[in-house]
């Protein structure tokens, strides 16, 4: 079986080759995972993305430019979601982006890399890790170059000026302090 058009090898892994590609809304999901009243998580979204992953010569000097609709949050429960447009979290009247930069890529092995880069949210901005995993390669049946992969990191939202929170009866609070960042993302070559 041969390789699609545009590929290279990097230590046993075949990637395409250098390039710049943009971030595909209809099959990229940003998503999240918070603790409720310790115990229970709940799972969200941001149905709005956008962004492009350029590929470098040295896939290592590879980088990252992601915008994220603060507004766009959705947990499936509307009351929910407006608190979460508030000011009590991600205030999106005042901040209406989230945004990541990626500074460098890190090698670890296989199809695994870690980025790392400055995650803003808040008008704060904190160094993040990302582990990410290459999905893959493949020319879609409309021509285009397309590319796959998933993310995932943990951020202390604490961190970022998102302190509200509740204190329960029976201890503990509302709102757990960590949250778990989920991504998946599909990314079409532009050049």
């Amino acid at each position: 079986m041969t390789a699609p058009v545009n590929t290279r090898d990097y230590n046993g892994l075949t990637i395409p080759t250098a390039g710049k590609f943009e971030i595909d809304p209809a099959h990229t999901r940003v998503g999240f995972v918070a603790r409720h009243m310790m115990v229970s998580k709940v799972r969200g979204g941001f149905t709005s993305a956008s962004g492009s992953i350029v590929i470098a010569e040295d896939p290592l000097q590879s980088h990252v430019d992601v915008n994220i609709d603060a507004a766009s949050i959705d947990t499936g429960v509307a009351d929910r979601d407006g608190h979460l447009r508030s000011p009590d979290f991600l205030n999106v009247e005042q901040w209406p982006h989230l945004t990541f930069k990626s500074t460098r890529v890190l090698s670890v092995s296989g199809n695994e890399f870690k980025v790392v880069g400055d995650l803003t949210i808040r008008d704060v901005t904190r160094e993040v890790e990302l582990d990410v995993e290459f999905e893959g390669h493949a020319k879609s049946p409309w021509g285009q170059e397309v590319i796959g992969f998933s993310a995932t990191t943990e951020i202390d939202r604490e961190e970022f000026g998102i302190t509200w929170n509740q204190a329960l009866e029976t201890g503990g609070v509302v709102v757990g302090k960590k949250v778990k960042i989920e991504i998946g993302a599909e990314a079409v070559r532009q050049a």
